[in-house]
């Protein structure tokens, strides 16, 4: 098993791994939840393998590590590129099989009140669609784009992943839901 840094006590009882920003957090604990906070522009994945039960979640902040080789070698988890690598070695290592992952997306908003000229959000989406596509792997949910900051959570023991926003609305992610917008 391989947990990576700090826990807290989640809802129900439950244990939960805490993945701060720029950062990533694998598990084969199936009494865990992995949980992100104040996604913004960034992005979070999550990975399962209903299988194993193993998950895992990052939360990039930006598309590309060339922008600042320096800082993507210090901490490879701020970039879509080296963090998507980082993550997709973590659950491998830990049991995970590439056919049976299901792979989740959410964030990507653009928080800025004026036009946002960086469009950070869409970029971030877009990086790590198409190192999903080059990896094989197919999203099986999503809730993306918008202008609020989410919260994800994605239990062990179910695969359940879902989301809520500033205003405590709730919605599971790869539940399509009639009027949801982006989710898939």
């Amino acid at each position: 098993m391989l947990v990576l840094t700090t826990r807290e006590k989640g809802t129900c009882g439950m244990e939960a791994i805490v993945v701060g920003v720029g950062d990533m957090k694998a598990s084969s604990r199936p009494d865990r939840r992995l949980v992100t906070y104040a996604l913004g522009s960034c992005i979070a994945v999550a990975v399962y393998d209903p299988a194993t039960q193993v998950a895992g979640m990052l939360h990039f902040m930006l598309p590309e590590s060339r922008l600042d080789p320096s800082k993507a070698e210090r901490n490879p988890y701020m970039y879509a590129d080296t963090g998507m690598s980082g993550l997709l070695d973590a659950v491998y290592r830990l049991g995970a099989q590439k056919q049976r992952l299901v792979v989740r997306l959410a964030g990507g908003a653009s928080m800025m009140k004026q036009a946002d000229h960086f469009e950070i959000g869409r970029r971030n989406y877009t990086a790590v669609r198409k190192i999903l596509w080059r990896e094989g792997l197919l999203v099986h949910g999503e809730d993306v784009g918008g202008n609020q900051s989410r919260t994800v959570w994605l239990d062990q023991a179910t695969g359940r992943c879902w989301w809520r926003d500033a205003e405590r609305n709730e919605r599971e992610i790869g539940v399509q839901r009639r009027g949801a917008v982006a989710c898939r």
